[in-house]
């Protein structure tokens, strides 16, 4: 009948508008979340039913034109905005935010799982290592032994970035003459490297912080905390992701060049949330809705004059 067709056309758009209304809210949620990418939805046309195929003419009769009517709307996709947030000034140098394209790594030591994020909220742990609020470790190139005369030396293999001056038996920072130095305070450099001060007014460089960028951004998915996982389907540019062969010469990875954005000490990405549109698709999805749930209430009060014909 075709009653039912409009009756469910108008619950499949219930279903679709109510899915529209869950992603707005969630993004009006996370408005303050750091680094948060705004998603939205694709709304598409769901199957055709063919009442009439079209036919083409001839010399004795005219072409015969399709007719067609639609079954209602599906949810085609949720598609995010990879788009950068406006960097926020906090005053810790282990907040870092990328300026552009780009994601940290961050390896969970349990596991070795590397996860791609955005959010720049990293700490010293007790053992040296930069992490972040979940205990991950930032990954890049370490170096071996620092030095405050030359160029560092870099490993050749993606690593966890470790201070010198945490507890165990991390590398010792060496003046010239090979005396062990004591770390006063640290920073990262825009390119990533990360510069320790110590006590007798030099520094040397012990890592340097990688960013990895992706073709297709939309494959990865999301793990929560801003943690991103399917790495290795959205195809990584700079291919660091299990890479072997680093360092060196080598600029793969490194922060302002190769298309990636640079690091910002100091910051953090905010959400890239506009609450204007936001509540502009909250509005719209919300008049839908509405016209949806009018057209089922349409569908059964006419169902119920039907059946209203048998009793009279």
């Amino acid at each position: 009948m075709a009653l039912i067709g409009t009756l469910t056309s108008g619950v499949s758009a219930l279903k679709t508008f109510t899915k529209d209304l869950e992603v707005i809210g969630n993004n009006i949620a996370n408005v303050n979340t750091t680094a948060f990418k705004s998603s939205s939805v694709a709304i598409g046309e769901d199957f055709v039913n063919t009442l009439q195929a079209s036919l083409p003419g001839n010399s004795t009769q005219s072409n015969i034109e399709a007719a067609q009517i639609g079954t209602g709307v599906k949810l085609d996709g949720v598609n995010v905005n990879y788009n950068q947030g406006a960097l926020t000034t906090t005053g810790s140098s282990t907040d870092l935010g990328i300026s552009g394209s780009g994601f940290f790594l961050v390896q969970n030591p349990t596991d070795s799982t590397t996860y791609a994020t955005r959010v720049g909220s990293f700490r010293w742990d007790d053992n040296g290592y930069l992490v972040n609020a979940q205990g991950m470790r930032i990954q890049g190139l370490t170096v071996a032994t620092p030095t405050t005369s030359g160029a560092p030396t870099y490993s050749t293999s993606l690593g966890s970035i470790r201070r010198t001056s945490a507890g165990g038996t991390p590398p010792t920072p060496l003046d010239a003459n090979g005396n062990p130095l004591s770390v006063q305070s640290l920073s990262v450099d825009k390119a990533g490297e990360v510069v320790e001060f110590y006590d007798n007014g030099s520094s040397a460089v012990v890592g340097k912080i990688l960013l990895e960028n992706f073709n297709q951004p939309g494959s990865l998915m999301d793990a929560g905390n801003g943690l991103y996982t399917n790495l290795a389907y959205a195809g990584p540019t700079q291919g660091l992701v299990g890479s072997t062969s680093l360092g060196g010469t080598s600029t793969t990875g490194d922060a302002g060049s190769n298309g990636l954005g640079t690091i910002e000490s100091g910051t953090l990405e905010q959400s890239n949330v506009d609450l204007t549109e936001q509540f502009a698709n909250m509005i719209t999805a919300q008049r839908s809705f509405q016209a949806a749930a009018r057209l089922v209430t349409v569908s059964d009060s006419v169902l119920q004059e039907i059946v209203d014909l048998k009793r009279s």
